[in-house]
């Protein structure tokens, strides 16, 4: 019996309507924790023609003062929104701004009498790491984001014009079992000049954006290409649809190989758990597989707000595990601190590193703001099951 079987992923650029919103919302964020490492942030963008909402709570210490505008303007002209023609411009978009102090009963919950600082909110967190490829991630939501890595590099170095911010990507993968054998189907929707020809830009996505992006050993005759499958794409970003703040939530972790508590990222400082628990799963997940542990492993915690410990760490490794899942949980517990301040200093996350996470992924990146990919735990995690 045939074990083959396909999976898809997709990706979105920073031009994207939804992204815009949340590197707006992630810009807030650190520029607060840039002159208060234990600010409290939870701030939400909506941005739709020519309009951009900035709403949300702060807590921070006095004296903290964030500029809205010229930052709002600053992070939208960065993506690439900097043409009145677009609908949505950089320096002529209206700006709203509904920022309020933090209610006090959340603070409570998080800031304890007795010192220690709960979890920022109710929830549960997931995880997920694999060796399918170097970035430890599955291999649809890596390829896709490549390909808007390429889409973006060649739109701004200027090699291909015509380009525009808005993109999406998706990446069908064809498996036999658990490996891949094949690209299925590969599609980028991308956003471009009125004065650019279809055939011409099909030609470029397909030869400069797409096939440089991918495994050549994958590709074969039978794989299906789609470059703007519905037509031209000229309107597009926050003028062809309102973005949103958290409303990618499965491009910003797995593409839907893992599963997911339901909360986004953008908008929050790291005491709320809702991004330090699933920053922490995944470093977790990574060591787990790092160490030689599992193939695949995928790691949930749970916390109630205002409660330091969490209510429950498990450890699945789909069959792919070296030890019990039973023992990893363990070897989890005895070996990372989960508490929110056990996280927050680990993974050092009380520094203005947020908007490039909103930017360009969350997972499977590398660089100093990233250190929830470091697999420096491996090696112990290794010898405590040896």
């Amino acid at each position: 019996m045939s074990t083959r079987h396909l999976f898809t992923s997709e990706c979105v650029s920073m031009g994207h309507p939804d992204k815009v919103a949340d590197q707006i919302s992630d810009a807030v964020v650190d520029a607060f924790l840039a002159q208060d490492p234990d600010a409290r942030v939870a701030v939400e963008t909506l941005v739709t023609t020519d309009l951009v909402v900035l709403s949300g709570e702060i807590n921070a210490k006095p004296g903290t003062q964030v500029l809205y505008e010229p930052l709002v303007r600053r992070t939208i002209r960065e993506i690439g929104y900097d043409d009145p023609a677009l609908e949505f411009d950089a320096d002529s978009c209206n700006l709203h701004i509904h920022v309020h102090q933090q209610s006090p009963d959340i603070s409570m919950g998080v800031d304890q009498d007795s010192g220690e600082l709960g979890a920022g909110d109710q929830g549960l967190m997931f995880g997920y790491a694999c060796d399918e490829t170097p970035e430890r991630m599955p291999l649809p939501i890596t390829l896709a984001r490549r390909i808007l890595d390429r889409q973006v590099e060649l739109r701004q170095d200027g090699t291909l014009p015509w380009l525009r911010p808005d993109a999406k990507s998706q990446v069908t993968v064809e498996y036999e079992g658990d490996r891949a054998v094949r690209l299925h189907t590969v599609l980028i929707s991308t956003q471009h000049a009125p004065d650019i020809a279809r055939a011409e830009y099909v030609e470029a996505c397909i030869e400069q954006i797409l096939r440089p992006s991918l495994p050549h050993d994958l590709l074969d005759d039978d794989t299906i290409f789609h470059v703007n499958p519905t037509g031209n794409f000229v309107i597009g970003g926050p003028h062809g649809d309102t973005g949103l703040t958290g409303r990618k939530i499965i491009v910003d972790t797995y593409g839907g190989w893992s599963r997911h508590g339901g909360g986004a990222f953008s908008g929050k400082d790291p005491s709320k758990v809702d991004r330090s628990a699933a920053y922490m799963c995944r470093y977790v997940a990574r060591n787990l597989v790092d160490a030689g542990l599992a193939r695949r492993c995928e790691v949930q915690l749970a916390y109630a707000i205002g409660v330091a410990e969490p209510l429950s760490v498990r450890v699945d490794t789909f069959g792919s595990g070296s030890a019990s899942e039973v023992r990893l949980a363990e070897l989890v517990r005895e070996h990372f601190d989960l508490t929110p301040a056990g996280m927050l200093e680990t993974l050092q996350l009380r520094r203005p590193i947020y908007l490039p996470t909103a930017r360009f992924g969350h997972f499977g990146r590398s660089g100093d703001g990233y250190g929830w990919e470091r697999s420096d735990r491996a090696e112990t995690l290794r010898a405590a099951t040896s």
